[in-house]
């Protein structure tokens, strides 16, 4: 895996507007995305020759080529598991362009969560065999499971609501610094924390992400060619997957410990093959679909001790200026719900020196994505 170390960089980023309710397609959605972040690099369409997406996108490498003009395209792939495979496109990607299968890598997803179906509310189709285990047990939601990783985790360890709304108020106070959020104008205070209604106790409205279409994309190149793009380039130091054995889902149950996620197994892959470690990280931006997968994050990624993950959001450690600040584009909490590629992006935009809420010399950033279900990672660096 050394031979991926820095063999490859980011050369674009592009995104579409986040909002509640696009009128365009998934489809158009990613076409945009895709072309600009191609635009950003200084890149002709014609020639892409990789894709990299995930299994849950609508929108094929097919038809994403045919309508932005792609040439022959030699490499392409999927990663599975949602909100769990962001970071992986970017290692699939980077391995191709590094063992010479392709030369112009793009990543991308596209959503219509806002305006679109749950996938959970299709009750014609039989349940995969996980949810045979939790669905008929009420369990329906993403947010259900959760909820229970986070109770338990609140019994074992005696983290509280306020170190969560620590994590939701980090990413509201970074997206009302970024105009492109969703929650740009709408500032989050404890009280409103305290009082919004339960989605699935001890979860609130506000430890819950948002509901978002849009679409983002990133250009991968090697490094030698990133140097002679439009913009700086920001390089892939290092990227993993993780999958612990007898997983199952988000509840995890059948591991003897439910609380050691997938994260765990992800960093020790993630940093084995870094030059640096947890604390020479300066920006990481954290898979927040939910405010519990924060802390449990900050463990498993090595930033704190086991169980100490709600006590290291205390005293303004994921704000700007903190030990860590985290989500500085406001996250999947507060800037826009994509399964995560906004992270990435945001990643991109803070090693640039571009973010709206810049942490100043940033020159590392941790990207993750979906702890509690098959996951990845990526380390950053300018």
């Amino acid at each position: 895996m050394t031979m991926l170390k820095d063999a490859t960089a980011i050369a674009g980023i592009g995104q579409t507007a986040f909002a509640k309710r696009l009128p365009e397609s998934e489809k158009t959605l990613a076409c945009r995305a895709i072309l600009a972040a191609l635009d950003d690099a200084g890149i002709a369409p014609s020639e892409v020759d990789g894709f990299a997406s995930y299994t849950m996108e609508e929108t094929d490498e097919v038809e994403v080529a045919k309508a932005i003009g792609a040439g022959d395209v030699t490499f392409f792939s999927k990663v599975g598991f949602g909100g769990g495979g962001s970071c992986a496109t970017l290692g699939h990607l980077a391995g191709a362009i590094a063992t010479g299968q392709a030369s112009v890598g793009v990543a991308w997803r596209s959503r219509k969560r806002g305006s679109g179906p749950r996938p959970w509310k299709n009750t014609a189709v039989q349940l995969p065999t996980p949810a045979q285990w939790t669905r008929p047990y009420g369990l329906l939601r993403p947010a259900d499971e959760i909820g229970m990783l986070a109770r338990r985790y609140m019994h074992e360890y005696g983290a509280t609501r306020d170190h969560l709304f620590n994590v939701a108020l980090a990413c509201r106070n970074r997206a009302n610094q970024n105009p492109a959020a969703i929650m740009y104008d709408r500032p989050l205070t404890r009280e409103m924390y305290m009082t919004s209604r339960w989605i699935s106790e001890p979860l609130c409205l506000f430890d819950n992400c948002l509901e978002t279409d849009g679409a983002l994309a990133c250009v991968i190149v090697s490094a030698e060619r990133a140097r002679d793009c439009r913009q700086k380039p920001v390089y892939l130091h290092s990227v993993a997957q993780g999958l612990p054995a007898q997983h199952h889902g988000m509840v995890n149950y059948w591991n003897d410990d439910p609380l050691t996620g997938p994260a765990w197994t992800a960093a020790r892959q993630l940093w084995k093959q870094a030059d640096f470690g947890p604390d020479d990280i300066d920006v990481a931006q954290i898979y927040d679909a939910f405010t519990p997968l924060v802390p449990l994050s900050l463990e498993g990624y090595g930033f704190c001790g086991r169980g100490e993950g709600g006590a290291f959001t205390e005293g303004g450690a994921l704000e700007s200026g903190g030990r860590l600040p985290i989500n500085t584009g406001g996250g999947g909490l507060s800037e826009a719900y994509v399964h995560g590629f906004n992270l990435i992006t945001e990643g991109v935009k803070q090693l640039r020196g571009t973010s709206t809420a810049q942490v100043p010399d940033a020159a590392t950033c941790l990207v993750t994505a979906g702890e509690g279900v098959p996951t990845s990672a990526v380390l950053l660096r300018n």
